[in-house]
């Protein structure tokens, strides 16, 4: 029986999901969602905000946002090592640093490439604001790597990594160019790419 349900598409937040639930080792199965406005729509019915990731749990629940979705299946799955043991001060920077990424990182990578959208001059002020938010995105993805020893949270790995990974990946200008300018990311990165469950999840990941 499937346990879960992953609701994606390539190169979106449900990367990161499905790294997790490769560590958990749970079984699920990838829905693919399109951007053809007919298979969003349908799409809707399922999660009416219409993003990706969304993750339908063994009860039938669906919830949204990359972030919620990581730190529940931490929380319930607790020997997979997603994250440390709540109510600890490790715990606590944890949320602290996952908040971050999914408040302000995540957030500037969608002013980045749906710029038009924050404006209601659309294309008008479009370059403005891409540039205002990768000079944002490259700031704080420089606050996070000043940490990184050579996780998040120091020696111990956590699905942060995983979602750092995933956005420091979405870099306008490619990997190589963001590894250079920050070289603990890339440090961070290539620690990340010897794990089973991040291969695997690229692997089933295709490019668009």
């Amino acid at each position: 029986m499937t346990r879960y349900k992953l609701y994606g598409r390539p190169n979106s937040g449900s990367l990161a999901v499905q790294v997790a639930l490769e560590e958990i080792g749970a079984p699920y199965a990838q829905i693919l969602v399109s951007k053809d406005p007919a298979d969003v729509a349908a799409y809707r019915r399922v999660n009416p905000t219409g993003r990706v990731p969304a993750l339908e749990l063994p009860d039938g629940t669906l919830i949204f946002e990359s972030a919620a979705i990581l730190i529940h299946l931490a929380l319930v799955h607790p020997d997979a090592g997603l994250a440390p043991a709540p109510a600890t001060t490790a715990h606590a920077r944890f949320l602290q640093w996952m908040v971050f990424l999914s408040a302000n990182v995540y957030e500037s990578v969608l002013r980045m490439y749906y710029a038009d959208r924050y404006s209601a001059r659309g294309e008008a002020d479009a370059e403005a604001i891409r540039e205002q938010a990768t000079t944002a995105y490259l700031a704080q993805l420089e606050l996070v790597s000043q940490g990184l020893a050579p996780y998040v949270l120091g020696a111990q790995y956590s699905i942060a990594d995983v979602y750092l990974y995933m956005l420091a990946a979405w870099y306008p200008g490619g990997k190589a160019l963001l590894y250079e300018r920050l070289p603990a990311l890339g440090v961070h990165a290539e620690v990340l790419s010897r794990r089973a469950a991040l291969v695997k999840a690229e692997r089933d990941h295709p490019s668009e």
